[in-house]
């Protein structure tokens, strides 16, 4: 699988030139000729949230380096490269209503959008029966079901988002009912509640879609706070807006690919951002720390991890971390995540009457999206592996992991989806410097014993990444926020 290690004119769908612009002024790999440099702030992390804490940085006068382990930006945000040309996304890709900086960040960088297809039938593909229903009725974009467990969903999903109004965003650990939510999984509350097997089926569905995890491994309470965040400052979450295409989190995509964002700010930052430079250790206290990476030594006042907990916690610190902090990070682990594309010469489904999302209760991919590019000149279906179909085939080869896709898209969308003109996957458990995704998740207990450790600083480090975001966790916004949020801090500590 190709990934996208420099911009060029073929990876531009929509005509997106102008990131190109500037990228050469960032370090293409170790910086040999500067081995050592000092700044004001040295930021962990050339994703969006680290690369957001050094726009605001570099704005508020100060010094920054960023050091990123890959040969690319854009952490868990990557274009994959199509043999046939073209770009399709390999990570995080939508944003819907409420993502309010995401959008903004992208309209100062030139980053326009587009709506995902959502034209025709959605597909239900249950005990074997293939169901094709509208999205424009009385039920939306809930599958058609039996009444009995639509109905049993919709007063559970009511009831997730009542609990959901009373969490904190800022902190949940603090919600009046948060010891009693958190010392259970989210499946036992559910297993009390979806009592319509069929309703289980769509609370289960949207968990793992959401999630990339399993009912089971999840806190009540941080779902609930999952929900909460799914909004902003005046806006509540909502389940639905997690779940939904039209109106919801998966409305629209950028044209060029979602890394059209952190390529264009990269390359507003230049030669402050240093590639493949893993950080293995942070030492000192006291407006005094040296940032060992690979290939380059920084030292600086203060320092941003902007990277997800149990990453975080691979760094050496000296002196150590607070035991808090420390814990935290040894009880979140990454979901497990895998996206795969099948390319076509068109997106034949269309003429079929479907958009190309699909929701089954079998197979390695439960879920799909039409991927094609805004002007439709190939078909590209992609589909979500997710939680324990991922870890099933996490040591399969790519050709198993092929045949069992294109067996599935078959299932959803007839014979003509078994012979795709190209295939591309990312798989982000194996991915060294990921482990995961698309979010780190808090499983009973973590969020009442070792959640106010999330964010806070410690002497003159602070926390970055989606995971710690207020709203939008888990999302590019919530990266977007936190990267604003921690130069906020940075800023005022250094005044």
């Amino acid at each position: 699988m190709a990934r996208e290690r420099q911009l060029s004119r073929r990876s531009l769908l929509g005509g997106a030139a102008a990131g190109a612009v500037g990228l050469a002024a960032v370090s293409a790999g170790p910086a040999a000729a500067a081995t050592s440099r000092t700044v004001d702030v040295a930021i962990v992390g050339g994703g969006i949230a680290g690369l957001t804490a050094a726009r605001d940085l570099v704005a508020g006068g100060r010094t920054v380096a960023v050091l990123e382990a890959r040969d690319r930006v854009g952490g868990r945000v990557v274009n994959l490269k199509l043999p046939g040309g073209g770009y399709t996304e390999g990570g995080g890709e939508f944003i819907g209503p409420t993502q309010d900086r995401i959008k903004a960040l992208a309209d100062s960088l030139g980053v326009a959008t587009f709506t995902t297809y959502n034209t025709g039938d959605n597909l239900l593909y249950k005990d074997g029966k293939r169901t094709p229903y509208a999205t424009g009725g009385l039920l939306g974009s809930v599958p058609p079901v039996d009444a009995a467990g639509l109905a049993n969903a919709a007063i559970v999903q009511s009831e997730l988002d009542s609990m959901a109004a009373q969490v904190p965003v800022d902190a949940p650990w603090t919600a009046p009912k948060a010891a009693e939510w958190d010392k259970q999984t989210f499946e036992s509350w559910l297993n009390a509640k979806a009592v319509i097997p069929s309703a289980k089926f769509l609370l289960d569905v949207a968990c793992t879609s959401i999630f990339s995890a399993q009912p089971r491994e999840l806190s009540l309470l941080y779902v609930l706070y999952y929900i909460a965040a799914a909004g902003n400052e005046s806006t509540a979450g909502t389940l639905e807006r997690l779940t939904d295409t039209a109106g919801g989190a998966q409305e629209s995509r950028f044209v060029g690919g979602s890394q059209q964002v952190p390529i264009k700010l990269a390359a507003t930052l230049g030669d402050r951002v240093v590639l493949s430079a893993p950080v293995r250790s942070i030492t000192g206290a006291g407006g005094a720390y040296v940032v060992t990476a690979d290939g380059i030594t920084v030292t600086a006042t203060r320092v941003v991890v902007a990277l997800p907990p149990p990453l975080a916690a691979r760094i050496t610190y000296d002196p150590p971390l607070p035991a808090a902090r420390d814990q935290l990070t040894q009880r979140m682990p990454m979901g497990s995540i895998g996206k795969a594309v099948a390319v076509y010469d068109t997106p034949f489904w269309r003429a079929d009457g479907l958009n190309g999302q699909a929701v089954s209760d079998s197979g390695v991919v439960r879920s799909t999206f039409d991927n094609s590019p805004p002007d439709a000149s190939y078909g590209a279906l992609m589909g979500f592996i997710e939680a324990d179909e991922m870890r099933a085939y996490d040591a399969a080869g790519e050709a198993e992991v092929r045949a069992a896709v294109l067996a599935d898209y078959a299932n959803y969308f007839g014979d003509k989806a078994k012979n795709p003109t190209s295939f591309v996957l990312q798989r982000w458990d194996n991915e060294g410097f990921s482990r995961g995704g698309p979010v780190a998740y808090a499983p009973p207990g973590v969020l009442t014993e070792y959640g106010a450790a999330l964010r806070k600083p410690v002497d003159g480090i602070h926390w970055a990444g989606t995971e710690t975001s207020t709203f939008w966790t888990g999302y590019m916004d919530g990266a977007v926020r936190s990267g604003e949020r921690a130069a906020k801090e940075v800023l005022a500590a250094l005044g």
